[in-house]
């Protein structure tokens, strides 16, 4: 069967032992301190993942040689062609079940996973617990680098998730058709304190609900019952199909792009280039409190 959201660890093991094992990808990473996120991969990760790195592979921020991104931002997307030709080189196929994860409660493989539906691809799902449920587990483990596939050409299909821009977002605003979700923690969303972008604050009207409340005290996804009844009490009488996520450069909400999916709340749309696209234009309004 197909994984198209969350994978338990048991299950990627049964997977992994069978004819036809996942790809899998190992996204960990630390936005301060850039370098540890491919340390941590070196020194233990799961047996034959390889390394995703947030700037190089899944943003244009480190590459450039990439042109035409396709949103702004401090991470912004790399054109729809220009990822697809590095999941090619390094083997990934049209057919494959590829699996994510990170060891930072899913703030950083929920990028990938976006990014393949974004490609069309359906069979992409976030380890549930990460490499902690995967040791847990009894999961096999490696240190250093894995041997690449051999490379292949990855294909382009019609997106199976919701890309916005900003100019979309701010045409929007305050209409009863689109509501903002914002995963950044309260301080920042307040704008009590800033550590990243140059501005404070946040888009007016926002709703706030911060990555990490999609996981319970074992660092797994909650229940989809315990999900939809959070993501309703938020709402309130708002409409789930109108919801644009959003927070610092697009990565750390797309843990709750992928909660409202987990509770069957639908598709719902990712405004990647996020706070720090919309304060990087003074004249784009800005509320605090």
């Amino acid at each position: 069967m197909p994984y198209t959201t969350l994978i338990s660890a048991t299950q990627l093991q049964t997977l992994q032992a069978s004819a036809t094992p996942a790809v899998v990808f190992d996204c960990s990473c630390d936005l301060m301190q850039p370098a540890q996120g491919p340390a941590q991969y070196a020194e233990s990760h799961i047996a034959g993942a390889y390394y995703a790195h947030l700037d190089n592979n899944l943003s244009a921020k480190g590459d450039p040689a990439v042109t035409g991104a396709a949103s702004g931002g401090r991470h912004p997307l790399p054109s729809r062609e220009h990822f697809a030709k590095w999941l090619g080189s390094i083997g990934v196929r049209n057919t494959d079940q590829v699996v994510v994860y990170d060891r930072q409660g899913a703030n950083y493989c929920g990028r990938l996973w976006w990014m393949l539906k974004w490609l069309g691809h359906a069979n992409v799902a976030v380890l549930d617990g990460g490499l902690k449920a995967w040791q847990a587990a009894g999961g096999a483990v490696a240190s250093g680098a894995e041997a690449p596939l051999a490379a292949t050409t990855f294909a382009v299909a019609d997106p199976l998730v919701t890309l916005v821009g900003v100019d979309t977002v701010l045409r929007n605003l305050g209409q009863n058709y689109q509501h903002i979700i914002d995963a950044r923690g309260a301080p920042r969303f307040r704008g009590e304190v800033e550590p990243i972008d140059p501005v404070a604050g946040h888009i007016p009207g926002a709703l706030n609900r911060v990555f990490s409340s999609n996981l319970g005290p074992d660092g797994l996804f909650k229940p989809a019952a315990v999900l939809r009844a959070e993501f309703e009490a938020l709402l309130g009488d708002r409409k789930p199909q109108d919801v644009v996520h959003h927070c610092g450069s697009g990565v750390s909400a797309v843990p709750n792009v992928l909660a409202m999916q987990i509770a069957g709340l639908g598709n719902t749309a990712l405004f990647a280039g996020s706070w720090s696209e919309w304060c990087s234009v003074p004249t784009r309004p800005i509320a605090k409190g």
